[in-house]
């Protein structure tokens, strides 16, 4: 099992001068903390004025800064939005990365999931899909040496010779965006890895496993020409403290990323408020005044507790043959010392337990190949994205929020 950690940069207000530049500087600190430890991937956003939720518009320049400070960790884009970004830029953006980092990029792909994000690129909910794939078809030949050319309905390219070229060859290895677990079977129909930006138990991760492999080793479906990459990851909440009850009490900001993400799922098409309109730290404690039990047990679900807790909620995902784990630290006000100490304590405690899984790669290598058919799993009982612990939300009437 490989294991990642994942950034959204959350920045909750109230905010000081000085609070991004921390965010950041922070952020990079505990990326070099992972490389140290031995873990294996660090998976950034792009997102686009999203206050509070995310801070993280430009994961090309925070990647390579990292690149600079790390030297094994595998550096992710935790997606490229290919709705909001020319298919050139963004072949060149991942080649230089790779250059800098000496092969080290992940190129995780996505839609984006919001009107918010959208329009302001001239992008809608309706098409999004299609723009993503004519995308896909456009970028691919950018990455082969000599020049290629494009002309859709979305993007026209004339014949140019896109540089840099990427060190990995063909190309860095390519993901999906799974914002809704449907999308977990289509990234397999693709031949991308699935990386689920859910917290799902383990008999949902179960499921979709079964769901994602059988869709890309009997239904597979390319895009383009490309290298597929039969991995599928999942993101967990994580804060691993010497107790289950410490655990608990430093990890406030995994119930803030979730009431954030219920509060904007219930508007339609996801739609954020206006600028300066919701103080979304302000709503999360209110509600958190109201639902305390509802507080209470989201914080047992995902990967939140002792070393030997996470080892045994572990060893339940491991029997489901997820690749990978991706562990959200970083959320809400969660403190920079407590994401550092929660890093060291879960590499020493609980990574070695899980790091050479051979029954694991003879599961995969007998399904990739054909000797081992898995089971279709009706997934219909495993489609909430949260996870059956997770909090009930609906958006507050925007009000005026602090002046920042």
């Amino acid at each position: 099992m490989k294991f990642g950690i994942f950034y959204e940069l959350q920045l909750p207000r109230p905010w000081q001068e000085g609070d991004e530049l921390r965010l950041y500087q922070d952020a990079l600190t505990q990326l070099e903390t992972a490389d140290r430890l031995g873990y294996d991937y660090a998976w950034v956003v792009e997102h686009h004025f999203l206050e509070e939720y995310s801070h993280s518009p430009s994961p090309e320049s925070f990647l390579a800064a990292a690149s600079q400070r790390t030297a094994n960790i595998r550096l992710g884009h935790g997606i490229f939005q290919l709705t909001t970004n020319h298919p050139a830029r963004i072949a060149e953006r991942v080649a230089v990365l790779d250059l800098l980092s000496k092969g080290r990029v992940e190129f995780g792909m996505g839609e984006s999931a919001s009107i918010t994000e959208l329009t302001p690129f001239g992008r809608d909910m309706e098409t999004k899909k299609e723009v993503f794939e004519e995308a896909v078809r456009a970028i691919f030949p950018m990455f082969k040496p000599g020049g290629s050319e494009h002309h859709g309905k979305y993007f026209d390219m004339p014949l140019r010779n896109v540089v840099p070229k990427p060190v990995q060859k063909p190309h860095p290895p390519l993901w999906m965006a799974c914002s809704q677990l449907p999308t977990i079977e289509r990234a397999g129909q693709n031949g991308f890895g699935a990386l689920g930006f859910q917290f799902v138990s383990a008999d949902a991760a179960h499921a979709w496993v079964h769901a994602y492999y059988n869709a890309i080793t009997k239904r597979l479906n390319k895009l383009a020409d490309y290298e597929i990459n039969p991995n599928m990851a999942l993101v967990s909440f994580f804060m691993c403290a010497k107790t289950d009850e410490e655990a608990r009490a430093r990890a406030d900001g995994a119930t803030f990323f979730q009431f954030a993400l219920r509060f904007y799922g219930a508007a339609q098409n996801r739609q954020r408020p206006a600028p300066g309109t919701v103080n979304m730290w302000d709503e999360y404690n209110k509600w958190n005044r109201e639902n305390p039990q509802a507080q209470e047990a989201a914080l047992r679900g995902g990967l939140i507790g002792s070393p030997d807790t996470i080892r045994r909620k572990l060893r339940r995902f491991r029997s489901s043959h997820i690749d990978q784990v991706i562990l959200l630290n970083q959320a809400g006000k969660n403190s920079h010392e407590h994401i550092c100490d929660s890093l060291e304590l879960f590499a020493r405690e609980v990574m070695p337990e899980f790091r050479d899984d051979p029954e694991h790669d003879a599961w995969k290598a007998g399904v990739m190949s054909g000797a081992t058919k898995l089971e279709e799993i009706d997934t219909e009982a495993f489609t909430d994205r949260y996870g059956k612990l997770a909090l009930s939300v609906a958006p507050a009437k925007p009000e005026a929020a602090a002046v920042e």
